[in-house]
Order: C-alpha cells, then structure tokens, then sequence
C-alpha cells in the first residue's frame, strides 16, 4: 500500500469512527481493551477510550507501514542523517545505552567515548557528594544552581522534580529566564562559598544562558577567593572550548548529535545525577533503555510509543482536534506537560515536508496541561462541556506518597476518563434535577447546562510507582512518539528554525536599543513599543 494510499484509507475511517460513539464500541467489539492495551517498562497504556472504530485503528496502523515507521526507526538507531536539514545523526538513545554497545553517528563510534563521559561524570558526582571534591575554602557543596534554558533546562528540571527526595542533601536549583529575578530566587539564602553553578549550553552562544552564567559567576566572584573559583563554575557543552574561554574550571561534553530537547540522559543533567546520587541517575537510563528495546522490537500493533503516535495522529488529521491535554496524576510530575510542549511543539511544529514543500495536512497539536487534580478545577470545565473536542492524556501513578490517603488520587483520574467518554444525557440532567428537589420547569431550565455530551478521547497511561526506571521509560516513550509523528507527518523532528529566528532578531533589537533608538528599517509597531519601553 503506498502512502496515498494509506492516506486515503486513513481518510475514510476516521470519517466512518466521527459519527461513532466511543462507548458504543466495546459492546462492538469484546477485544477492544487488550488489543488496545500495551505494557512496556513498567507502563502500562489504555488507548481503548480513543475514537477509532477497530477499522479505524487497522487503518491508523497501515498508515504507519506505509510510512515506512519501521525503516525510519532503524536509520534512527543506526545513526544516519534523521536530521537532514544539519546532516546530523540523532542518537539520544546512544546515551542511555549500557556500557559496550556498539552506537555509531553517520558511522563514527561513539559509544566508547558515551562510556567514557558517564564514567567522568560518576566519578565527579561521587566526589561532590562525598566532599572529596570542594569549594574554594575547602567547604562542602550544599548546593547547585543550574543555569540553562529550553532542553538544558526543562530536561533536568523534570527530572529533579519527579525524584527529588523531600529533605536532599543536596539542594538542586534552577535557572533559565533572563529576568533577574529567576536568577535572584534562585540565590537567595545560598552561600557562595557551599554553592556548586552548572552551566549548561550546546552551542554556549545561547543569550539567556550567559547573561545568567555572568551574573551567577559576578555573585561567586563577590565572595570567593580568584584562584579557587574555577571549582565552583563548572560548564556542560558541545562546544567545551568557548566554555573554558568564559571561565568553567572544568568541562563535560557532548556532541552535536545529540539535540537540546532529547539531551537530559547527558551531562545536560549532571546536576541531577549529583543532587540525586548516581545510582539514581544511571535507574533512570536503564528504565529508558528498556523503552528503547521495546520501541525496537515489539510489532507495531502492539508498541506503545507508536500507538500513543497514531491516537494523536487519528485525532488531528482524522478527527481536526488540534489540540491536546496531558494531566499527571503526581504532583512530583507537575513539570511534565511544559516538558511535552518542548518536546512535542518544537520537534513537530513544522510547515514542510522533509523535502521542504508545503505539508497539506495539520501536524503537532499545540499541548497544554497542569497537574490533576488541579486541572480539574480550571481547564477541565472546557474538555467537558466546551465546543472543540480536546483529547486527554492521563499520567497516572498508583501509589505517589507513602503516606497516601485511603482515598487514592487516581480515582480522580479514572472518573474525568469516563466522564469524558460517557457525559450526561439531558434527559439525565433533567432526572437529576427532580431528584434534587428542583421544579419540573426548573429541572427542565437547567438540564442543557448540565447536559455533557461525551464522546470524548482520552488515554491512560499508567505506573505502580514513580521510580527513576520508570520516569526513564515514561519520558523514553514520549521521545520515540514525537519521532513517529514527525515520521508519519514527513516533517523533520530534529531542527528547531523558528527558536533561531526569534534569537537573530532578538540580537538586533537589543543592538538598536543600545545604539538609542529603532533603525530605519524596523516596522513602525516594533519601533514604537521600543520607544516607549525605553522612556
């Protein structure tokens, strides 16, 4: 079957599953929930409340056939140019692997040198831990800040906040706005002489990342001796040279191959592999490394980052919902869904094919979410009742808190599912209304505001616990469904031109600012709101 072909069928039962009601379909269909069920990892995913027909879901699948899903993901972990717009190799992958695989970037090994940085890394986050490694006046590190911004940021911080221990040892902080006052917060009851700076950046050109770098390494400078205070600068890069220019004491790379917003299973996390102790850090790669072997090998119907693709795929181009909800039922994971927006929003928020003509069909939906069951109290009012159909994805972990209340927090989540799906009918609004003790014109007034039509999508995707394997899966899954999105979209996952533009003419407009005034040539808007933000 070619790809139009694919396509056309794709077409056709999605048209046929819009007039269905999802409900409807396990009385249809027995096998639904374990055909559309999937363990991996330690996860497990229920994608029997999506909209597809069971004809819809066979089409959805030989669409990823005839998109080649199969040969893509092998030049993926083969190390061949995915990245074509920067000849790039993108071997993420590469750095969660165990110790001797055989990784190669456009046939290059790397894998030895991927050894070689995490053995560094170890040893350093044992010393720092231990006090072996210290500060200028000899003091133990109590702190670290970490200064990055996109995937050198958003990466590690998901990471610390889903694994942080209530009381650490070490305390681990963040910074990536350019505002001061991220970076004033972030300081704020530290002492320089117990506080370890991370500066994380690929190109270590990035402009938010050294105007904060500068301001971090100023606030040690006030208080530390000059000859000691290379140990409490410390830079992550791709580029370890400019980084030893700006004055870090001591380097950790990596390469070009890997991209910002897949970069947390290298020393892009560094801090938390210190803050949160190495054995920690290496569960977490083990736990993705296990996605990776079931992304590999497990047959397309049953593998869990390609049926998480295709339910996004059928709603946004079979169903025109472009847009979608994630909701962890974790507080720990409360970063997750601004983690998904990076990598889901910049990898696929692409206008042009790999060949660079126009696409014709919709490609990433924009991602928005928040913790349940805060969610519930804001946004959900529209998932439910709202004219656009907006799909959900619920994160959920069985036991969060050792303390946990008898009540578990999932049930939350189980019951927004099945809302969703079954809503109210207005004849049920109305019952309920008389059963309150309403008038029947009263009932009657207020059953369609209290109607709910359901028939809404959503997935569940579920863990026993949350453990550094099973964060390392769970993010693991999200990367290779990006991947297969971009692959079934034919959009190129891995370059990011439209974060460069905003830097170009960011650098510009800072330019005029300093030269006191607009040039000539900028829009008259822009020029205006320059003069009075100057005044």
């Amino acid at each position: 079957m070619t790809r139009d072909d694919a396509w056309t069928a794709f077409d056709a039962a999605a048209e046929t599953a819009g007039k269905t009601r999802i409900v409807d379909q396990f009385a249809a269909d027995p096998g639904r929930v374990a055909r559309m069920s999937v363990e991996a990892a330690g996860l497990y995913l229920d994608l029997s409340k999506q909209s597809w027909t069971q004809a819809a879901f066979e089409a959805c699948l030989n669409l990823a056939r005839a998109s080649d899903v199969e040969g893509r993901r092998a030049a993926l972990f083969a190390g061949e140019a995915v990245n074509l717009t920067e000849g790039r190799a993108v071997l993420h992958p590469a750095l969660r692997a165990p110790a001797g695989a055989d990784f190669k970037a456009l046939g290059e090994p790397v894998s030895a040198e991927v050894d070689a940085v995490r053995a560094d890394m170890k040893t350093y986050a044992d010393a720092v831990r231990s006090g072996a490694e210290a500060g200028a006046t000899g003091r133990k590190f109590e702190a670290i800040v970490h200064v990055g911004i996109g995937g050198s940021d958003l990466g590690p911080r998901v990471v610390w906040d889903a694994l942080r221990p209530l009381d650490p040892a070490i305390d681990l902080r963040f910074v990536a706005n350019i505002d001061p006052r991220d970076m004033a917060e972030a300081l704020t009851g530290l002492d320089p002489e117990t506080t370890l700076v991370v500066v994380v950046s690929k190109t270590f050109t990035t402009q938010e990342t050294l105007a904060n770098a500068e301001a971090a390494k100023a606030w040690l400078a006030a208080a530390l001796p000059a000859e000691g205070m290379t140990k409490h600068f410390i830079g992550v890069t791709a580029a370890p040279e400019k980084a030893g220019q700006f004055g870090c004491g001591r380097t950790f790379a990596f390469r070009d191959w890997v991209g910002g917003r897949y970069s947390l299973w290298s020393a892009v996390s560094l801090s938390c592999g210190i803050a949160l102790g190495w054995d920690v850090f290496e569960a977490m790669l083990a736990g993705a490394a296990a996605m990776d072997d079931h992304f590999v090998s497990a047959p397309l119907e049953q593998n869990a980052p390609i049926l998480l693709a295709l339910a996004q795929v059928f709603n946004v181009d079979g169903l025109n919902r472009p847009a979608r909800t994630v909701a962890p039922y974790a507080h720990a994971l409360r970063r997750l869904p601004s983690f998904l927006q990076q990598l889901e929003m910049e990898s696929n928020g692409k206008r042009v094919h790999r060949d660079g003509t126009p696409v014709t069909r919709q490609t990433c939906p924009v991602v928005f979410g928040e913790p349940g069951t805060n969610g519930q109290h804001a946004f959900f009012q529209q998932i439910h009742q709202g004219p656009q159909i907006v799909p959900a994805e619920f994160v959920i972990v069985a036991k969060t808190h050792a303390d946990a209340p008898e009540s578990p927090l999932w049930s939350n989540a189980l019951a927004q599912g099945q809302a969703l799906m079954l809503g109210k009918t207005t004849e049920a609004a109305k019952a309920e209304g008389l059963a309150q003790g309403l008038s029947e014109d009263e009932a009657t007034r207020l059953a369609s505001h209290r109607t709910f039509t359901g028939n809404r999508p959503s997935t569940a995707i579920l863990m026993d616990r949350l453990t550094p394997e099973t964060l390392g899966a769970l993010l693991a899954l999200y990367e290779h469904k990006t991947f297969v999105e971009g692959v079934i979209w034919d959009i190129n996952s891995f370059d990011q031109w439209g974060v460069e533009l905003g830097k170009v003419l960011a650098k510009a407009i800072l330019k005029d600012v300093h030269a006191g005034g607009p040039s000539a040539d900028l829009d008259p808007s822009t020029a205006g709101l320059m003069k009075r933000l100057s005044r």
